[in-house]
This record gives structure tokens, C-alpha cells and sequence, in this order.
């Protein structure tokens, strides 16, 4: 008799969690080559001197850090707030009238497409089992076990920026003078069609338009800071 093969795809809830942390973190990078590109090639436009190029770079990837990380905390830290209080909420509500939350939690797994009695024996067993997680999952859509945390937001919002920022500045920075425009544009460009290429890839979507469009956008910021930063320069500001 032949085996069954083995199946090892995770379909538990923790797999769309790190779906979207990683996603998160693609763009948190893909954000931070953008940023700081832009800065440091329009900067790269008025002046030649490695020092500027470098303080520009460092106070673009600073700023640009703390406000993705300051940001993150705040947009997670008002979602889990939200989801603390609908759990609290259903924890008093399952307190106060069971038998109601009981028909609701039949009617919403009904609606899922089993039968009446089914659906009230599957919510009977759930709700003797965990009563909160079962309303949790079914009605809320949210898992107690796995609520987000700002804290961790913040810090992979701050470090997948700072990853990408660094590629523009290193690449404007290390390279002699009349080669490194050229080779931070380059670099950029690579680096925007990888990132392009890796969240088009995350959303089952087609990579060309992706990387397509992540491209022309970088290449577009750079060609106006620089192109404004050439103004200015001329001008001698």
C-alpha cells in the first residue's frame, strides 16, 4: 500500500501572522531605500562633499527610523486596544446572558454552512471546551493567543528601515566622487525591483507590474530631489 504523503503545510493562524510581518517588513525596507535615496541624491545634486552627503544620509535614516517606529507603536497600540476591549466586552457579555452568546455563536457557524444541529452541537462543545476563544475566533476574528504587540512592531518597523536606508547611504558614501551617483542609482534600482519583486511574491500577485511600478517610483523620487537639489546648488544655496 502506497503512503499518503505528508502533508506539512502550517494552516494554523500564526501563518497569516507572519505573512503580514514579513510584508510589513518589505515595505518598511522598500521605504527606507525610497527615503533615503531620494535625500541623499538630491543632496548629491547641490554638493559634492562627502561629509554633507554622509550627515544628510545619517539625519535621513534617524528621522526616518523613529518616525516608522514611532508610528507603527502607535497605529498597533490603538489596535490591540481595540482588541482588548471586544474580548472584554465578549468576557461580559458571556457572564451576563450565556444562552444568547450561545444561539449567536449557532447562528454564525450555521452561516459557515453546516446544518442547524450541527452548528448547535459544534457551538455547545466549543463552549464548553473555551467559551472566549470560540467568540473570539468565530464572531471577532481575532485569537487571544496571538494579539499584536506595539513593542515588536516598533522595533521591525525601526529595523527593516534602517536595513534599507543603509544601501543608499553606504552606496553614496563609500564610492569615489564621479562614480557615486551612478552607483547608488544602480543600487537603488536593484534593490527597489527586489523588494518589488518579494511583496508582489507575498500577495500571490504578478512580479513584473510590481517590480515595474516599484522601480519607476524610486527612479522618479530620485530624478526630482536630484534635479532640485542640481537648482539649488546652481543657485548657491
Amino acid at each position: 500500500m502506497t503512503e499518503a504523503p505528508a502533508h506539512d503545510e502550517d494552516h494554523g493562524g500564526g501563518l497569516g501572522t507572519r505573512l503580514n510581518w514579513l510584508r510589513a517588513a518589505v515595505l518598511g525596507a522598500n521605504d527606507g531605500v525610497v527615503s533615503t535615496a531620494g535625500l541623499v541624491v538630491g543632496v548629491a545634486g547641490a554638493t559634492e562633499s562627502q561629509s554633507a552627503l554622509l550627515t544628510a544620509g545619517l539625519a535621513g535614516l534617524l528621522a526616518g527610523s523613529m518616525s516608522m517606529a514611532a508610528g507603527e507603536y502607535v497605529s498597533v497600540s490603538t489596535q490591540r486596544d481595540s482588541e482588548l476591549a471586544a474580548l472584554a466586552q465578549e468576557r461580559r457579555e458571556l457572564r451576563e446572558r450565556p444562552e444568547a452568546e450561545l444561539d449567536e455563536l449557532t447562528e454564525l457557524l450555521a452561516r459557515r454552512g453546516l446544518s442547524q444541529a450541527i452548528a448547535r452541537e459544534a457551538a455547545v462543545q466549543l463552549t464548553e471546551r473555551d467559551a472566549l476563544r470560540a467568540h473570539a475566533r468565530v464572531e471577532l476574528g481575532i485569537n487571544p493567543d496571538e494579539l499584536t504587540n506595539p513593542w515588536h512592531a516598533a522595533a521591525a518597523s525601526f529595523l527593516a528601515f534602517t536595513v534599507g536606508a543603509l544601501l543608499p547611504l553606504l552606496a553614496i558614501v563609500l564610492p569615489p566622487a564621479d562614480e557615486r551617483l551612478w552607483i547608488t542609482v544602480l543600487s537603488v534600482l536593484a534593490a527597489l525591483a527586489l523588494t518589488g519583486w518579494w511583496s508582489a511574491r507575498l500577495g500571490a500577485a504578478p512580479p513584473a507590474r510590481a517590480v515595474l511600478r516599484n522601480t519607476a517610483g524610486g527612479a522618479l523620487a530620485m530624478g526630482v530631489t536630484y534635479a532640485a537639489g542640481s537648482l539649488l546648488g546652481a543657485a548657491g544655496v
